[in-house]
């Protein structure tokens, strides 16, 4: 195996293929369909893998005597835990996962791990399990974050101890959080008006975000996320393309003249309609806004006649009173893009209408009952 055969190596048609090293037993470069290029090393009885970086990233080299030192230390029976920091370690782990998990899966491990623990360039052998615990305390407000950063963090640290980085991963013996059992709160049509209206007169762009929330029953990371080219002003329609999506299918549906009178009043911002903000200044790196907690907070707190909610209950909110004035299940689960329900199986296959007269006149209906628009 030399530089130039690997730069020479091809990407399967589907899958990944493994090429092996002939002057090193169990040593080679994993080829990705992507064309990702992934040294890795094989070794015992059970053929252990190790991955130890992607080609271009560490050498041919350095990845040769690195599988030399595993392989030897595997014959003398003894492992020694390689120093690595903690982006580095995760940055190994998410080329791995990329192998073998869907890219939105992929993509939400990188967002919980680098969000809820930055533990930047600190060794992977010192931290501890205090430090996880430490952070895991701080998502308790929000239970279901809580328990996707730990899911998260443990299929890291046991990653971690698989390819030697760890002998102990330090989020075993730290228990589950609480589940969160599911949820059922709609919100009256009192409190309902009191949040959209709340939401036009608030600050750019935590207002705005929960007005198109409210007005359109989409999942707040979709709406965050929303980049210009994705709408349609003429034929005022939205397009979430299928990386955004939680079923990942590309999602089209209407909107009224009351997320038209929203959108007219967002600053034009570049790319993105809400982009991020680090230290008051506008990222321009493409990431979205995410600062959720603390912009509820603030948004909840002028909310006196509107109850406990969550976000999400806005999109229940929406789903509820669709079904209120009589709109068919199966036009309300397409506005939605639910994965499953009343067009799902054979009869999801055949029926290709897209509903988009439907949706249009249920989205007409919802605000001029429940928003106001005449």
């Amino acid at each position: 195996m030399t530089d130039v055969s690997i730069r020479a190596l091809k990407p399967p048609q589907k899958g990944q293929v493994t090429f092996l090293d002939k002057s090193l037993s169990g040593f080679g470069v994993r080829v990705s369909q992507g064309g990702t290029k992934t040294f890795t090393v094989v070794y015992g009885a059970n053929r252990r893998r190790a991955s130890l970086g992607k080609y271009g990233v560490i050498s041919l080299s350095d990845a040769r005597k690195e599988a030399k030192r595993i392989l030897a230390e595997h014959t003398l029976g003894k492992t020694r835990p390689r120093t690595i920091n903690f982006q580095n370690a995760v940055d190994l782990y998410l080329a791995a996962c990329e192998q073998k998990n869907r890219s939105r899966t992929v993509y939400d491990y990188k967002r919980l791990l680098e969000r809820h623990f930055r533990l930047g360039r600190t060794n992977l052998a010192d931290i501890t399990k205090h430090d996880i615990s430490g952070r895991l305390n701080q998502l308790k407000g929000t239970p279901s974050e809580q328990n996707y950063a730990f899911v998260a963090a443990r299929a890291f640290f046991r990653w971690a101890v698989q390819n030697d980085y760890l002998e102990h991963s330090p989020i075993e013996g730290l228990k589950m959080p609480a589940r969160t059992s599911s949820r059922d709160r709609v919100l009256s049509n009192v409190e309902l008006d009191a949040v959209y209206k709340h939401a036009l007169a608030y600050s750019y762009p935590y207002g705005p975000i929960v007005a198109l929330l409210a007005l359109t029953g989409q999942r707040r990371g979709e709406i965050a996320a929303l980049e210009w080219d994705w709408i349609d002003q003429n034929a005022r329609t939205i397009t979430l393309p299928d990386t955004l999506t939680k079923n990942l299918r590309t999602h089209t549906f209407p909107y009224g003249i009351a997320v038209e009178s929203v959108l007219k009043n967002i600053p034009d911002t570049g790319k993105i309609l809400f982009p991020a903000r680090s230290r008051g200044i506008r990222r321009t790196d493409g990431a979205c806004f995410n600062g959720w907690s603390k912009a509820k907070k603030l948004f909840d707190a002028e909310l006196d006649t509107v109850g406990p909610y969550v976000l999400h209950d806005l999109r229940r909110t929406f789903s509820s009173n669709l079904a209120a004035f009589g709109t068919p299940i199966h036009v309300t689960e397409k506005l939605l893009n639910h994965a499953t329900g009343t067009l799902s199986g054979v009869a999801a296959i055949y029926n290709r209408h897209s509903y988009m007269d439907e949706m249009r006149n249920a989205i007409e209906k919802y605000e001029a009952q429940f928003i106001g628009f005449e």
